[in-house]
This record gives C-alpha cells, structure tokens and sequence, in this order.
C-alpha cells in the first residue's frame, strides 16, 4: 500500500514540475508584466506562426508595443483578426497595439498576436523561442514564448487533439479567408 501511495505521489511531484516548465516566466518593464507567452509547434514547410502572451499594465500611463523581432523569423508583426460578414480577416496593425493603463490585453487564437513570418525551421514542442518586444515607454523587453504542441489553445496546452482548420479560400482584399 506505501508503495502505490508513494508511486501516486512521485506522478503527481512530476506532473507538477512538468506543468511549471511549459509556463512562460512572467516579465516586468515598467508599469507592464508581460506573461503566458507561448506558440504552437508547425509542421515542417511552415513559413508562418502565431504567438500570443498575455500584457497587463498596472501603471495610471497608456502604453504601446509597436514591433517586435525574433531570429527564428525573417519578419515579425502585431496583427488582429477578426469576423467581418463571415470573411476572416486578419491585418497588421501599423500603429501598434495600444495597452491601457490598469487594463490587460491577451493576444490569443483569432484575436490580436504577434506573427512570426519567413520562419527558418519549424518550431518544436518544448523549444523556447526568444522574442524582443518594443514599447513606445516601456522598450525593448525580452520574452521567451514556450512552444506548445501543433493543437494548443493555450499557454500550458499540450495540444493532445489537433486542432481541425478550414482553411477556405482567401480574400485577397486583406489578408481575409472567405468560408
């Protein structure tokens, strides 16, 4: 019987530590702390990929991150998707993307995220990406996006179910996908 109660307990001490490494350190800059950053694994051929952390900005200015860089892109941008009359469309945000003093702004699966296009290899389960993100006062901060499995919704997601795509056809008046 001790011996199943200490099994039950190394598999859960192991879950949890395992749990714990897929989370993205929390980061600080300023007024801001920038959290949960993550991505999903790509299949190999993939030029593009999506990233997306969470921003809360506990200061009484408003902020802006304008840019960011990576070196496992070619380019990296801040874009927001949305529904417009059953069409996805998805477009970068020249101006960058403003945070509001005392407000959080998730970038997530079909909302706001940070794009990282002319990928130069497939992202891998478990690698750890660095990312340099720019605010308008806050700066250049460095975060590291952990990379979740191909059909993760979220940060911590092993992605066990892949998720399915329709993929549709594309608009090519921005960047839209028609259903």
């Amino acid at each position: 019987m001790t011996k199943l109660i200490r099994a039950f307990a190394s598999a859960a001490v192991i879950s949890l530590l395992s749990t714990a490494a897929v989370q993205a350190a929390e980061v600080k800059a300023g007024d801001l702390v920038i959290d949960q950053a993550w991505s999903r694994a790509t299949p190999g051929g993939a030029k593009v990929a999506g990233g997306y952390l969470t921003i809360e900005n506990k200061g009484s200015a408003a902020d802006q991150l304008v840019s960011a860089t990576a070196d496992v892109s070619g380019k990296v941008e801040i874009h927001e998707m949305s529904m417009d009359g059953g069409v996805m469309k998805m477009r970068m945000l020249e101006k960058g993307l403003p945070i509001e003093p005392g407000k959080t702004v998730r970038l997530a699966p079909g909302g706001y995220h940070i794009m990282f296009q002319e990928l130069k290899a497939p992202l891998k389960e478990g690698e750890k990406v660095p990312v340099t993100l720019q605010f308008e006062k806050a700066g250049k901060v460095q975060v590291t996006f952990d990379v979740q499995g191909v059909g993760a919704k979220a940060a911590g997601d092993t992605g066990g179910s892949m998720m399915k795509m329709d993929h549709g056809t594309m608009d090519h008046s921005g960047h839209g996908m028609k259903k």
